[in-house]
């Protein structure tokens, strides 16, 4: 019989990260943290075996298993984004992403596999990050989607239906004239919207080396739909060495290249799921009080489009 758990709450520090993105939209979120650490740490008999971490959305734990096994927790808001990462996770195959210890479908807590502290990003040949970024794109978009998941062409038309009330905020009128073209090209191919099981948000950052692989894939945002609205990730992460190349334009062409040679991704449909994204992002960004695209968006805009 275990030992009760003394009744004094665990103090810890929020990392600032945290603090920044979510006191103003979540703040009960915030405030529930130290007790959700304390009660995971208690049911799936962990020890807390480093300093807290997070990403953008998540509090993420370093913790050993009663077992022995390192791990992390990952504590993270429940929201459309979360509440199928578990499932997507045990949905690929293994050996391409990061493992599922234990999950808690509730509050979209995870348990999961330790890898180790580096990712594609800090691969000094960021060609071959692409390359491997596109290989592992090739394992995940065979897979179809689970029931459940939500529908690329639910989030697609939601953008269409937004955007003639958000393009008239852009002040420069060939900006407006832009964004509507690409809303006409997601338009084109909204009826086709695919049944993959999409990650959404698979960039260098979202790739860590492991010990039982070379790379696994972490963090998806889960979508069902056509594996050509992965790209765009590919083509602006990662800037600073697109940059160095001396010809963005052709940099950014060149990375939407490797992933089409590797993946096998129509052309035309990649450009038009591009599009997607791009407008997705510029409607975002202008909702959010920009009146203009942002440079490094234009500058892909120009580059695969123009």
């Amino acid at each position: 019989m275990r030992a009760e758990r003394p009744t004094v709450p665990r103090v810890i520090e929020i990392p600032w990260k945290l603090i920044r993105n979510h006191s103003e939209k979540s703040p009960e979120w915030l405030a529930s943290l130290p007790a959700a650490l304390d009660r995971y740490v208690d049911e799936w008999q962990l020890t807390v075996s480093g300093e807290l971490m997070s990403g953008e959305a998540s509090l993420i734990a370093p913790v050993v298993r009663r077992d022995g096994t390192p791990a992390m927790l990952k504590l993270q808001s429940v929201n459309d984004e979360s509440e199928s990462e578990a499932l997507a996770l045990r949905t690929w195959n293994h050996d391409d992403v990061v493992e599922v210890y234990e999950d808690d479908p509730e509050t979209s807590t995870l348990l999961l596999e330790r890898l180790e502290p580096h990712t594609l990003e800090e691969l000094p040949d960021h060609v071959e990050a692409t390359r491997i970024l596109a290989e592992l794109l090739t394992h995940l978009m065979v897979v179809p989607a689970p029931p459940g998941i939500r529908q690329l062409s639910d989030i697609a038309g939601q953008m269409l239906e937004d955007a003639p009330a958000i393009i008239p905020l852009l002040v420069d009128p060939a900006e407006r004239a832009l964004t509507q073209r690409l809303a006409d090209r997601v338009r084109e191919v909204l009826p086709e919207s695919g049944d993959r099981l999409l990650h959404w948000d698979l960039h260098y950052l979202n790739v860590m080396a492991s010990q039982r692989q070379p790379w696994l894939v972490i963090d998806p945002k889960p979508l069902a739909g056509d594996p050509a609205f992965e790209l765009m990730p590919a083509t602006w992460n990662r800037w600073d060495d697109l940059v160095a190349t001396g010809n963005l334009a052709q940099a950014i062409r060149d990375r939407l290249d490797v992933m089409l040679d590797i993946t096998g991704i129509d052309r035309d449909r990649a450009l038009a799921w591009t599009a997607g994204r791009i407008l997705q992002n510029i409607l975002w960004f202008t909702e959010d009080g920009d009146t203009r695209i942002e440079a490094e968006l234009k500058a892909v805009v120009d580059a695969l489009f123009t």
